[in-house]
């Protein structure tokens, strides 16, 4: 089965790190219907945190998305790649990228059953541009 590959852009905010910090800022993207597939939080200094979230589309998943905080990172591009649950293929798609000389910002991955998610973020489009066409001519 071949993997599916898919850039995405990716919207950061800043939280407050307590209890309650993160839901706060969840809040208004469920009342505007945002159907997330991937977040990830973590503490950044004392007391502060980041998170990240895709997708948001449209005017009032963006309206939502800024009301919890949220902005489009300029700076940053990802890269989703969903399909069977292999061993090694975490090995594979780094191999791959640095073979390339495609620097990743980070990566987040898991396996479900027989069914794998990778997200890989980079530093510019250009560079997730790079890797999805490298990705795809690696037949993963």
């Amino acid at each position: 089965m071949p993997y599916k590959i898919e850039r995405f852009d990716v919207w950061m905010g800043e939280l407050e790190d307590r209890p309650g910090g993160l839901a706060e800022r969840l809040g208004p993207l469920a009342e505007a219907g945002v159907d997330l597939d991937f977040i990830l939080a973590r503490r950044r200094e004392q007391g502060r945190g980041i998170y990240y979230v895709n997708p948001v589309q449209g005017a009032q998943q963006a309206r939502a998305a800024r009301q919890a905080g949220l902005e489009k990172a300029p700076d940053l591009q990802g890269l989703r790649i969903t399909g069977s649950n292999k061993v090694g293929l975490t090995a594979r798609i780094t191999r791959v990228l640095a073979e390339q000389g495609i620097n990743l910002r980070g990566l987040a991955g898991m396996a479900i059953g027989r069914q794998s998610a990778f997200y890989l973020l980079f530093d510019s489009k250009d560079d997730a541009r790079k890797a999805e066409k490298a990705l795809n001519a690696a037949k993963l």
